[in-house]
């Protein structure tokens, strides 16, 4: 176990640290739980690349007190991805 913090849990196989799967029951901080997170090497970039093209922010670009800076964006299926930057 990499994190467990009540509402979210991460795994991770030992071998392949980089390889993660988290299981949540809700969000400490977002409207909504999302379907995937998808972890990028510059968030900041993301989230202004997603803004230009005009797409819909679910949860604004915040830095949680766990340790990620992230944003929800909806995709246009209609599902929330998580993309997020550890700090």
């Amino acid at each position: 176990m990499v994190m467990d913090h009540g509402w979210i849990v991460t795994l991770a196989d030992p071998e392949r640290p980089e390889v993660q799967l988290s299981l949540m029951t809700h969000d400490e901080t977002a409207p909504v739980v999302p379907i995937a997170s998808i972890e990028v090497d510059d968030v900041d970039a993301r989230y202004a690349a997603a803004k230009a093209a005009g797409a819909e922010i679910v949860h604004e670009l915040t830095d949680e007190p766990w340790g990620v800076r992230r944003f929800f964006v909806r995709d246009p299926s209609g599902h929330v991805v998580n993309v997020l930057s550890h700090r």
